[in-house]
């Protein structure tokens, strides 16, 4: 059963075709430009064509900040340079363009965007480098030919939007041989001059007529350039090395002229603007000195004398009616100590009175246990000689006189025997 592929299958297919073809992966074409529109996301869409073909051409604008130094339109000549594949979305084959040329001024073209990569690696079209143009500027320098249409441009312009401003002429060649070098020397001979800002221009023309103003020597010079340099070299359309190094970049000289022209009109305005804000800052000013001047006085009346003896005299009897408060409240407290401590004490009391009185008892009943008295009770007899208490037989002799002690009274005896117990084996008498 013949298999059965779905659209974008076969389109991936073809595209894969297409791209992975060695001509067709870098390939440079060249034709009529045709339906040329500008994207506002920066892409350019247009076709190249002859008499009985067409060709869609893409350039994205990633491409296009390095590979479109001109401002391309309809039924130009150009050559363009990239891959050939298919957008999958409509199925169309078109041309993917990296860069693109006028046809036949291909090899100053190529020079031209080396030049351009030298620069920009070095760092010479950094943003950072720009300076920004004054606000008011009182001279302008201009580099131009001194009989060139560029130069009456600027002068008309200059004259009728601001007879105010003086315009600064240091006239160089723009073209030909030599040309790049007395644009150099024009440069650095009006920026001496006391100028507020330079316009560098001419008028329109071919790359070839242009070519001055893309020789490295003047892209420098106007880098150097201590003063604030706008480019106006040719019409719109054109494109030169210095407007990639020139701190503003203007699409003709008339252009350049009213940049830096602020009517006389505007002018005044703007004064009228200033003298209005001046008058709203000064009333400003004015109102937040009395309000200063109020509160000083405010402050002046509460570090007075007289308030300050009031409010200290205030303070004092306050401090005094604190005083005898944390008085009272010390001796309340200090009698509730008292009262505590005495009830402590004489429970204290009360409780040794108590142990005492039966520790007594605990050691009368002891003595009462050992008493001599109470054993003599029983009908034992403390029996004395004249040599002290008879503890055995041993101090006895017959006829000596002994003393005797009993309970109830006492006797004396004359001892007539005396016998020794004899002591058995086993402890007996």
């Amino acid at each position: 059963m013949e298999q059965t592929y779905r659209v974008s299958q076969v389109n991936a297919y073809v595209r894969n075709l297409l791209e992975g073809d060695r001509l067709l992966s870098h390939i440079t074409v060249e034709g009529e430009v045709s339906n040329c529109k500008y994207h506002p996301s920066g892409h350019v869409y247009f076709s190249l064509k002859e008499a009985d073909a067409q060709l869609p051409c893409v350039m994205f604008s990633s491409a296009r900040a390095r590979g479109l130094s001109f401002a391309m339109r309809d039924g130009m000549q150009v050559t363009a340079t990239g891959r050939v594949s298919l957008y999958d979305r409509d199925g169309r084959c078109q041309l993917y363009v990296t860069l693109i040329r006028p046809a036949g001024q291909g090899l100053l073209y190529e020079e031209l965007e080396r030049r351009k990569r030298a620069l920009y690696e070095e760092g010479l079209f950094d943003a950072a480098h720009k300076k920004a143009l004054p606000e008011y500027p009182r001279r302008i320098g201009i580099v131009t030919a001194e009989k060139g249409a560029a130069l009456q441009d600027i002068l008309q312009i200059l004259r009728r939007r601001n007879p105010y401003i003086q315009p600064v002429l240091s006239p160089c060649q723009v073209q030909g041989e030599g040309a790049a070098e007395s644009v150099c020397r024009a440069l650095r001979r009006v920026a001496r001059a006391n100028v507020d800002v330079i316009i560098v221009g001419r008028g329109g023309g071919s790359i070839e007529d242009l070519w001055a103003f893309n020789e490295e020597c003047v892209a420098r010079a106007v880098y150097a350039c201590e003063i604030p340099v706008i480019s106006a070299v040719g019409h719109e359309i054109n494109t030169t090395l210095i407007d990639f190094v020139a701190d503003v970049v203007a699409p003709t000289p008339s252009a350049a002229a009213e940049l830096v022209s602020g009517t006389s009109e505007e002018l005044e305005a703007r004064l009228i603007d200033l003298h209005a804000g001046l008058y709203r800052s000064m009333a400003a000013a004015v109102e937040k000195a009395r309000a200063e001047v109020d509160a000083l006085g405010v402050r002046l009346r509460y570090v007075s004398p007289g308030n300050r003896l009031a409010r200290d005299r205030e303070a004092l009897a306050a401090a005094g009616e604190r005083m005898v408060w944390l008085v009272r409240r010390a001796l309340t407290d200090e009698r509730t100590a008292l009262d505590l401590h005495g009830e402590r004490l004489r429970r204290g009391m009360r409780e040794r009175v108590r142990q005492a009185r039966a520790d007594l008892g605990v050691l009368a009943a002891r003595l009462d246990g050992v008493s001599p008295v109470k054993t003599l009770s029983k009908g034992y007899a403390y029996v004395t000689t004249e040599s002290g208490p008879v503890s055995g037989v041993s101090s006895l002799k017959p006829g000596c006189e002994i003393r005797g002690y009993v309970s109830d009274g006492g006797f004396t005896a004359l001892v007539k025997t005396v016998r020794k117990n004899e002591v058995t084996d086993d402890g007996r008498d």
